[in-house]
């Protein structure tokens, strides 16, 4: 074992020597960023270092508490830093969330003082933080980087000094084809930043960030534990992505926590899934009255699948992440998803498929018939890939808009990929002006998937997105995906407020809806509680209706939340995938919504500030907390041309060998020791 150390010690170093002039060259572009070179961000990795006297580890516990009551979840999760090394700090972090959570709340705890942050535009808090951090007060800054990115900011940590950040999230649970399920993402995966994105954007800025090897973890803790409350008898209850302990309270409640605290938590999506037996919970008005506004929440489930006699034809191209992030188990797991996804089509139907990572490679210039021998091809094509380069999704949804299409099909785009993306608004966009020529599908592969950009997708291109965790759930994922895609459950949807005085419902318009899951309305009321709600749309049975009574439903306190998912379903049409044209008028909205509610938006940001003067000497180091990389996701998903301010290395990654070797040198079991930054070039 010593022998292969030093070998791969010495071919480490010959690394570093043969690509000196090409670090320098990275290093000299770094450089001249201020003057407008095209510098590409990328993350690094930690490697080890002696400098104790720094802590680079301050995060040291993380806890997450859920409160799941009906269709609504609350959360709290607290994130404890300290500082055990000898100099005043200042940490960075960065986090995931879910692409629906309405984050209202924060609070910092040093000691015995507790300071409520507040909610300010985001440049002000952002001023309030760095002044504070000048003048030697302790301070967090919380911001968004995307709807599911958040960064966390503490300064002036001291030697032995523990800070507690506590933050609360509010979001909906909607049940698809009767299941239930919780979805709280532990990590970012690495981005991969495209040269045309804006790499000077604040934004952006998370891209360039540490993470540790393949298999290592942060020395700490990470809890989970969820409480789950029905009014029905819960069914089901399992969760996939880690060993918990679930203990009953009857048939109507259950609490589920993790059940090895040694098992590292933070690095895949904990998934919960469950049922619950009888409807009732699924449809139905909800009603809140508050000061100057009440607000509404209607879910509506809708009829049972009925497949049409006749299907008309459809076209597919399927779109495969081959990058390096899908390295090894995530492309085997996308390579057998697409098997029974090609596998299954029907002989009227026609496909293409698009191989991307740095550049794409199209099958054929025209879509073919789904006869065996095209099939056949294409799973050979397949079959041969490997993973490695950039992800350059872009251009691949650009070549595979370009196929001619058949006006005669039904065009369906697929794109398959973890989403280790930073530019996905450009995503976004493409699909924008590309609604009326397809409809747009996602498959997230893996156990820590970028979920802004696949439930985006599907949003933005009215689809539907699928999550497969694991390789075997990828066969029945794609039995769904066929079945919803060939037979849509109901279409031209409206909503008809008859003698009841709502207004700003979101969303304003209702897609076809793919897959069984309930219509969900929120919006503003006024006046008497009286008239009724209306829903209407074509199915396979004919015309669909369902009139829920407005004086059936009583307005609650419990219902508290309603305000803030409403806000949140406003500031996602505004904002999450390129849907207001208005970008001026939208920005002011969504900061306007976001100093109304308290509530985390792309323009607004939670600051605190302890009112002291901790650090004198305003001496502090800037340090950032090294993230894993997510489960089964191998060191070449970072990896590239990087160099920075920071101490440390520059490194040219020559190959996969090479980078392979890398990565068995930076895997450790245990975690001793301090890190400096090693950033290889991309």
């Amino acid at each position: 074992m010593r022998r292969i150390k030093k070998w791969l010690c010495a071919i480490f170093a010959a690394v570093l020597c043969a690509c000196a002039p090409a670090a320098a060259r990275g290093a000299q572009q770094a450089g001249d960023s201020a003057g407008g070179a095209d510098v590409t961000l990328a993350p690094y990795f930690f490697v080890e270092s002696a400098d104790a006297s720094t802590d680079r580890f301050p995060l040291k516990d993380t806890e997450v508490v859920t409160r799941i009551c009906g269709v609504i979840a609350d959360t709290y999760v607290t994130q404890t830093y300290a500082n055990e090394g000898e100099n005043p700090i200042s940490a960075s972090y960065v986090f995931p969330a879910s692409t629906k959570v309405s984050v209202h709340g924060m609070t910092m705890r040093i000691g015995d003082q507790v300071v409520t942050a507040k909610i300010e535009e985001r440049g002000e808090a952002k001023q309030d933080f760095e002044q504070a951090k000048s003048d030697g007060k302790s301070a967090s800054l919380l911001e968004e980087q995307r709807p599911n990115v958040f960064s966390m900011d503490v300064a002036n940590i001291m030697p032995g000094d523990a800070v507690r950040i506590e933050l609360h999230y509010t979001e909906l649970i909607a049940p698809a084809d009767g299941v239930y399920e919780f979805v709280f993402p532990t990590v970012v995966g690495p981005r991969y930043a495209s040269p045309s994105d804006d790499q000077t954007a604040d934004a952006n800025q998370f891209v360039a960030g540490p993470y540790l090897a393949d298999g290592d973890t942060p020395p700490g803790g990470y809890g989970i534990s969820v409480s789950v409350t029905a009014g029905v008898p819960i069914t089901g209850l399992e969760c996939k992505s880690h060993k918990v302990d679930i203990e009953w309270d009857g048939e109507k409640a259950a609490k589920v926590a993790l059940a090895d605290p040694a098992d590292y938590a933070g690095n895949r999506d904990f998934i919960l899934d469950y049922r619950l037996t009888g409807q009732e919970i699924e449809s139905g008005l909800m009603l809140n009255t508050g000061d100057g506004e009440n607000f509404f929440m209607l879910m509506v489930q809708p009829p049972e699948r009925v497949d049409p006699k006749e299907i008309p034809p459809r076209e597919y191209i399927f779109v495969l992440d081959v990058s390096g992030s899908m390295y090894g188990y995530p492309l085997d797991a996308a390579k057998q998803l697409i098997h029974s996804l090609i596998g299954n089509l029907r002989t009227t139907d026609s496909f293409n498929l698009v191989l991307f990572s740095g550049a794409s490679t199209l099958m054929s210039p025209e879509s073919l018939p789904a006869a065996e021998t095209n099939v056949l091809t294409a799973l050979r094509l397949i079959d041969a890939q490997n993973g490695g380069g950039g992800t350059e999704l872009a251009p691949a949804f650009e070549t595979a808009l370009a196929v001619p299409k058949n006006e005669n099909a039904s065009r369906s785009v697929i794109v398959i990929t973890d989403g280790y993306i930073a530019g996905e608004q450009a995503i976004f966009d493409i699909i924008g002006k590309n609604l009326g020529n397809a409809n747009f599908f996602s498959f997230g592969i893996g156990e820590g998937v970028n979920r802004y950009l696949i439930e985006g997708i599907a949003k933005a291109g009215l689809g539907e997105s699928f999550v497969v965790p694991e390789q075997s759930e990828a066969p029945a994922a794609a039995d769904r995906f066929l079945e919803y895609v060939r037979s849509p459950l109901l279409t031209d949807i409206k909503v008809t407020y008859n003698g009841f005085d709502a207004y700003e419902a979101e969303p304003p318009n209702i897609p076809t809806l793919f897959a069984r899951r309930p219509v969900v309305i929120f919006g503003k009321w006024r006046g008497e509680l009286t008239g009724s709600i209306e829903i209407t749309g074509k199915s396979g049975n004919g015309v669909y209706s369902r009139v829920i009574a407005v004086s059936d439903a009583t307005p609650s306190e419990d219902n508290k939340a309603i305000g803030l998912l409403w806000a949140r379903s406003r500031v996602e049409r505004l904002t999450d995938y390129g849907f207001s044209d208005e970008k001026d008028a939208a920005k002011k909205e969504v900061t306007d919504i976001g100093l109304k509610y308290s509530m985390m938006t792309p323009y607004t940001s939670f600051v605190a500030v302890l009112d002291e003067v901790r650090n004198p000497d305003k001496n502090s180091a800037d340090v950032r907390q090294p993230l894993p990389l997510p489960l089964n996701v191998s060191n070449l998903a970072v990896g590239g041309v990087t160099t920075g301010s920071e101490p440390g290395i520059a490194v040219l990654v020559c190959g996969m060998p090479v980078m392979l070797a890398i990565g068995v040198l930076l895997r450790r079991k245990k975690r001793t020791g301090r890190r400096k930054q090693c950033r290889p070039l991309r």
